[in-house]
């Protein structure tokens, strides 16, 4: 299945690492990464999704693909800006939020109404946003979410 992160852009030491270990069990787990494509959780995420041998995808606010963090793998340039958001969201089957701020938010909002299941890491305390305290934890809850669905 395809999960998009989505999380801020900016992020401290122990948020990256969260990410990273996140994009790693997704891999692992033979889930593509689907995010923003840029810096901080996007990077980490992508970062530990390829040490693992997994896809990711990353949904450019550009116009150009080479503004892709180094671990995206397959790049779309939009020239939408924050409006590529809900691009993120649609394109995967579950969304796990990774710390951030408005951004971030707005792709939780997004997951709702795209009728996507939600979980989080480090971020907004949202009711439908379920909290998580790993990225295993984190995966697992989308796992279970997604094939309850089908």
């Amino acid at each position: 299945m395809r999960v998009s992160v989505v999380g801020g852009s900016d992020v401290d030491t122990a948020t990256r690492d969260v990410a990273r270990r996140l994009g790693r069990r997704l891999a692992e787990r033979g889930h593509t990464v689907v995010c923003g494509g840029l810096g901080g959780v996007m990077t980490a995420v992508c970062d530990g999704a390829v040490e693992a041998g997994g896809h990711t995808i990353g949904i450019l606010p550009g116009k150009r693909v080479d503004e892709a963090n180094e671990f995206v793998q397959t790049a779309i340039a939009t020239g939408l800006g924050h409006a590529r958001n809900p691009l993120v969201v649609m394109n995967g089957d579950a969304v796990v939020a990774v710390a951030g701020s408005g951004g971030t938010l707005s792709e939780i909002g997004f997951a709702f109404v795209f009728d996507r299941p939600v979980a989080g890491l480090r971020t907004h305390a949202v009711e439908g946003v379920h909290a998580c305290e790993t990225p295993r934890e984190a995966v697992d809850y989308v796992e279970r979410q997604v094939t309850r669905r089908e």
